[in-house]
């Protein structure tokens, strides 16, 4: 089963409080799942693989075998196709992480989009940012 995976991760602040998110669909658009969890404190590119290892993980749980993930971190997508090098000592374990849980996988692709194609993703982030912001504020 093929499923396109959009993911998402921000920070307000770098490093902020910060959130991951995922939506899930059918090639035929039909949105499978969406998924937001908070992080805590992280910077903007931890944040994006978090929200990486949240869709695969995900995706996973659904049955798929392959899988096109869809995102507009460029620097997320060019690390995992190994054309940048990871130099941060921090986002080498992510990246580990994020190359096994794609191993699980029979086919997979990852490729950028502006935001305004990943709005979905970007909107779940957002909305959990903001509900943290709101909860902190009771």
């Amino acid at each position: 089963m093929k499923v396109i995976v959009h993911v998402d991760g921000g920070a307000r602040g770098n490093p902020g409080p910060a959130a991951a998110a995922c939506v899930i669909s059918s090639p035929a658009g039909e949105v499978l799942g969406e998924h937001a969890e908070l992080l805590g404190s992280a910077t903007n590119h931890v944040a994006e693989y978090r929200a990486l290892l949240l869709g695969l993980a995900r995706a996973r749980e659904l049955g798929a075998t392959e899988i096109e993930v869809v995102g507009d971190s460029e620097l997320i997508a060019k690390q995992v196709q190994g054309v940048y090098k990871v130099k941060h000592e921090a986002m080498k374990p992510l990246h580990r992480q994020a190359l096994a849980a794609l191993e699980q996988f029979e086919r997979w692709s990852i490729r950028t989009v502006p935001r305004a194609q990943n709005a979905d993703a970007d909107a779940l982030v957002n909305s959990a940012l903001d509900q943290a912001r709101d909860a902190s504020r009771l």
